[in-house]
Order: C-alpha cells, then structure tokens, then sequence
C-alpha cells in the first residue's frame, strides 16, 4: 500500500509573549499564547537558583545563583526564538533591587537574555501582584498577599480597586539569613514587623489572597490533608483556622521531614517553613475569613496591565470559554447562539436565575461540544475532567465542578447519577438539579441543530397556559422534528415541571 506524504499543515496564528520573572528564590520564565483577557501558557519553567541567598546579610547576590541564573536566561533566549516569541517583558524583583551588585547582573542578564530587564520597585512589585489576583477574581476584596524569597508585598483591595500596599522583609531567604536559620527567630520578626502594620487591621472577617510558589505548596498539603477531591490551586479557599493549623503545623517541620511529604518539591523544603511561618503570624494578627489561593500573580499582573482598560474588563471565564470553543467545539458560533438562546427558559417569566447564575449558563453553553471527538463510551467521564482541570480563571471551585456536571450531563444524558460523589460534594444543594436542566436544553438544541449555527435564533421555547412548554419551529424546518426532539424536549419540560407541545408557524 503506497502511504501519501502527509501535506503541510499551517500551524495556528499565535502573537506569543514572554513573561521573565527574576525573583530572589526562582528565575521564571512564562510564555502565553497572547496579549489577551485570558491568556494560555503555553510554555512554563523556572529555575530555583537563589540570586537573593545571603543578601540580607552581604549585600551582595550569590554568586553561585548568578551564573545559574545568566545560564537559565540564555536558554530562554533560545526558547524565545525557537516557539517565535518577539515580545519578551523581563523583570527584577527584590533582591536585585537591593544588592550592591545588582545592577552589574541586570547588565549581564540582559545581554544573556537579549532584552530590557526592568527592575521593579516594591510598591511596582506589590500592584502587579494585586493586578494578577484580579486578572483571575475581578471582584476580590481584601488583602493580596505576594510572598517571594526577599520580600513580602502586602496590597489592600476594595471591590477590584487597588489601595495602599507595603513590601515587607519577610521574604523565606532573607529570613533564613537574618536569623541565622533560626526559625523563633524568624517568628519574632514577623511578629514585630505585622504588630506594626496598619494595612492589617482592615484584614479581619475578609479574604485574605496568597500569591506565590510557597504557600501554593502549604495549600498542597492542605489538600492532600483534607482529602480535597478537586487537585486545582487556583481559588483554592481555606477558612482561617485550618490554614493557620496547617501553617504552624509545617512551620514546625524540618526540610527532611518535608522533602519526604511527596507533594513538596525537594527544592522547597528548605523555604517552606518559613513561608509557612509567615502565613500562620499574619493570620494570627490579621484574623481574616479565608485564605483564598491564587495561581495568577506578577507575570499575570504584568500582562493585564498591558491591555487596554475596555479590555481589562471583559469576564475572565467567559473569555477563557470562548477560547475553547473555538478550539474544540464544532462551532463555536453555534455555541454563542446557545448561550441566547437558553435565556428563553431563564428569567423573569421562567425558571429563576441571579446574574452569576447566569454567567456560568453562558460559560457551559461555551463549553458544551467539547467533547465531540472523543469515544462516545467516554464523552462525559472525558469533558468532565477537561473542564473540573481546566487551566481557566474568574471561577470558584464549586462553580468549576457546576459547569463540569453541565457538560458530563450533557453527554451521559440527564439522569445519569454516576457523577463523582466527591466533586458533588463541593457544589451547594440544588445546584446538580440545574445543571441538568441546562444539560437538557443543550440536549434539545443539538438534536434539533446538528450543532451548526443559523437556526437557533429562530426556535422558540415559550411557557404557555396550562403549564406547557412549547418548542415552535419555521414550518420550512419542521422536517427536523421527529422521535428524538420530541424525547428531549420531553426530558426538559419533566425537569421544568411543564408538559412538552410542538407548533410549527409560518
């Protein structure tokens, strides 16, 4: 059999950027597919080369992290040119800014990297930090913590409004060279330092949002102690007194005993104490409701300050949604219809619904055809976890696993009940009910469309007298109709509390 060459594909258009952290612990470097509302990394690696180690007490950047450091910004380099990255946005964090080497390094890494490295000042630091937890959580209120191996940025937000902010010398390295790797030590300073610190006392009864790789890790364990079903960090919440249990209890660890806990990388368990510590005193002075964890932070700060402020505002999910759509759905017009077209069933003289409830009907609408391509035996096990994983922001972990059971539903039929009983869990009662009916919809619009776009707008689902649901369709599409409409839109009218009746018009 003769195998014909396989034609040239054109790859899809990507505008990639760059994003190059240089903090104190690690050296990162973030490329995302755009300059966009909900950008998608596409390539991610940092190195763990301490620059900031022994700053606090020379002055100086090590050595030894400055060679490893130039080293991992010359790979970038090259990483850059190969992916095809011409925008590449560096930065320097506090350890550069400190040491009395520091701007010889910014001169090398700059020849190493071949870009302009920015050296942020603290107050730049602790806005970007904030403008990266807002990327994921447009409306957070309270205080954005920002911890890194030099310093830690404390910034105030009201309702998406960015205040007053403060860097503090309580980042995990400087604190291991200040007190002589003596971790009561340590705790003394924090204590002093939060005890005068005005930016606390709005801190209690609101959230309290933890930036960086640190207390990402302590929410790891956090996890794996709690049995959480859902292995996502991104809005990860913990109530106060467990997450100052758990901080005190790691900050109480040594590295060996935490380089055997299998969710701690190894090159974390010497800072992780300390940054544990840190979180459990400014806790204890803070006294806020939860700690809520975000994966977003400088890198994402820096590019939604890049975007123009009309674009700033769209809906992170909804955004990041669309994109899969386009992606993977088999129309993503079609599925923009859908969206609309549903709100037939909601509102004001149908089934009740508050705007956030809304917006995530709009967000599964988006996603619902993602699984089209897979095995049917599979559809709905697949989306599932495509969407409960899925690397999006702007949503909590219950909305996450909501929209989930949307798409699993839709697949698996309505009354499927082989739903993770520990996803289930997270959602509040009720919620798996409407995630059915929406599915039900999704069910009914695709039987009748093929999900191809165009003929939606011209459906109609009206609740009639006598407690109907009427679907009414152009008499020149009443072909369409047949024993499987008729079955979905009696599956939806059950979950309505409605008895299903066709029209034709026109």
């Amino acid at each position: 059999m003769t195998v014909a060459p396989v034609k040239r594909l054109r790859a899809p258009r990507l505008k990639p950027v760059a994003i190059v952290d240089i903090g104190s612990n690690s050296v990162r470097m973030v490329i995302y597919d755009g300059l966009r509302r909900a950008p998608a990394p596409i390539f991610n690696e940092k190195l763990l080369c301490g620059l900031g180690r022994g700053v606090a007490v020379t002055g100086r950047l090590d050595d030894d992290g400055v060679d490893r450091a130039l080293r991992a910004l010359g790979r970038f380099r090259a990483l850059c040119r190969q992916i095809g990255v011409k925008d590449i946005h560096a930065v320097a964090t506090a350890a550069t800014r400190e040491a009395k080497n520091g701007a010889a390094f910014v001169a090398r890494a700059t020849d190493a990297l071949g870009s302009k490295i920015s050296v942020l000042s603290g107050r730049k630091e602790a806005e970007y930090a904030a403008l990266g937890v807002l990327t994921g959580i447009p409306e957070a209120d309270g205080v954005v913590g920002d911890l890194g191996g030099g310093s830690l940025e404390l910034v105030e937000i009201n309702q998406g409004e960015i205040g007053n902010g403060v860097t503090l010398p309580l980042g995990a390295l400087r604190l291991i060279d200040l007190s002589n790797a003596n971790i009561e030590q340590a705790r003394q300073l924090a204590d002093k330092t939060f005890s005068e610190l005005e930016l606390l006392d709005g801190l209690e009864g609101r959230n309290f949002y933890a930036v960086g790789g640190t207390w990402r890790n302590l929410a790891r364990i956090h996890m794996a102690h709690s049995h959480y079903p859902l292995n996502v960090l991104d809005h990860y919440e913990m109530a106060q007194a467990p997450a100052q249990s758990i901080a005190s209890l790691v900050a109480g660890l040594s590295p060996d005993a935490l380089r055997g806990m299998e969710m701690v990388p190894k090159s974390r368990a010497e800072t992780l104490p300390y940054g544990s510590m840190v979180m459990d005193r400014l806790l204890e002075a803070g006294r806020p409701s939860r700690v809520v964890i975000s994966a977003l932070g400088l890198r994402e700060g820096l590019l939604l300050s890049r975007l123009k402020k009309k674009k700033r505002k769209d809906d992170p999910l909804l955004s990041a949604c669309w994109d899969y759509a386009r992606a993977m759905a088999r129309s993503a017009e079609h599925e923009k219809e859908l969206c609309t077209w549903m709100d037939q069933l909601f509102g004001e003289d149908g089934q009740p619904e508050e705007p956030e409830q809304r917006r995530l009907r709009h967000a599964a609408c988006l996603l619902a055809d993602i699984g089209w391509r897979t095995h049917p035996n599979y559809r709905g096990q697949h989306s599932l976890t495509i969407v409960s994983q899925a690397s999006f922001s702007g949503v909590d972990h219950p909305s996450r696993v909501f929209l989930a059971l949307v798409v699993f539903f839709r697949y698996v039929g309505v009354q499927g009940d082989d739903a993770p009983n520990d996803l289930v869990s997270l959602i509040a009662d009720g919620a798996q009910d409407r995630a059915r009916l929406i599915a039900a919809a999704t069910r009914l619009a695709y039987v009748l469309t093929g999900a191809m776009p165009g003929l939606l707008p011209r459906i109609r689902l009206d609740y009639m007298a006598k407690k109907r649901l009427v679907l009414t369709l152009p008499r020149r599409h009443q072909n369409l109709l047949g024993e499987r409409v008729q079955k979905r839109l009696a599956e939806l009218a059950g979950l309505t509390g409605h008895r299903p009746d066709i029209e034709v018009s026109g």
